[in-house]
């Protein structure tokens, strides 16, 4: 069973996928950083110096933090932006590698009916003589 678990850890895809979710983890940390540092401050720039991670209202006891749902909202909104981007990228690049291919050589060309035909009648005369 050990060896199973190896040889299934080993495999390509289970090695991509650990490399996908680790770059994903590390893009979302970027991303959240461009909405807090970057992309709030000038939207509250041109609001009037609204801050979405302060909006809140309560209900008795709860708060509810909707600035925080907005913020959330803004970074599905670039992260989907940018893997549709990607994603249109290597699609691109695909497209022109299967331009590039070489064209398979032609198969060699045998002979034509009327060779054939020739060589059975010299054939024939040969045996006649």
């Amino acid at each position: 069973m050990l060896k199973e678990f190896r040889d299934f850890i080993a495999r390509g895809n289970v090695m991509d996928m650990a490399v996908g979710i680790i770059m994903g983890a590390a893009f979302t940390a970027i991303v959240k950083s461009l909405v807090d540092d970057l992309v709030n401050p000038l939207i509250g720039l041109f609001l009037g110096g609204v801050d979405f991670a302060s909006l809140s209202f309560g209900v008795g006891d709860a708060k509810f933090m909707y600035g925080n749902f907005i913020n959330a909202v803004i970074s599905f909104v670039i992260i989907a932006w940018v893997v549709f981007l990607l994603v249109k990228g290597v699609n691109r690049m695909r497209a022109m590698a299967e331009t590039r291919k070489e064209p398979e050589p032609a198969a060699p060309k045998g002979p034509t009916q009327e060779e054939l035909l020739a060589e059975i009648r010299d054939a024939i005369k040969a045996q006649k003589a």
